[in-house]
């Protein structure tokens, strides 16, 4: 899968952007670890109940050059993507991913369609 600059989520009606205001430290501040290939990563549990052991994760890749990343809703493993919002929990996880989400509006990782 590329990188890309705009990504919406399986089920959600909101796009995000790559903000032209990112900043390394930030992603750091916020809980993105660098890969070797100097990529960001973020993995997040959605699962309030059992935050150590996820039913549901948000996985976010931003590229090194921080202009084009990658999202998705992912099992607690990691193995395969998940719609959160047909899910039975859904209300818990859509919850969670606004609340993560916001955040990193606020601090101009992503600009949101919901914005524009």
């Amino acid at each position: 899968m590329e990188f890309k600059k705009n990504v919406q989520l399986v089920g959600d009606t909101v796009t995000y952007t790559i903000s032209p205001e990112v900043k390394k430290y930030t992603l750091i501040d916020l809980g993105f670890e660098q890969t070797r290939r100097g990529n960001f990563e973020y993995k997040g549990s959605l699962d309030t109940d059992n935050p150590f052991k996820p039913v549901a994760r948000l996985r976010i890749l931003i590229n090194a050059s921080l202009d084009g990343f990658k999202m998705e809703t992912v099992t607690g493993n990691g193995a395969r993507k998940i719609n959160i919002f047909t899910h039975q929990r859904s209300a818990e996880f859509v919850e969670q991913l606004h609340f993560i989400l916001k955040e990193m509006l606020e601090r101009n990782v992503f600009i949101s369609s919901e914005e524009k």
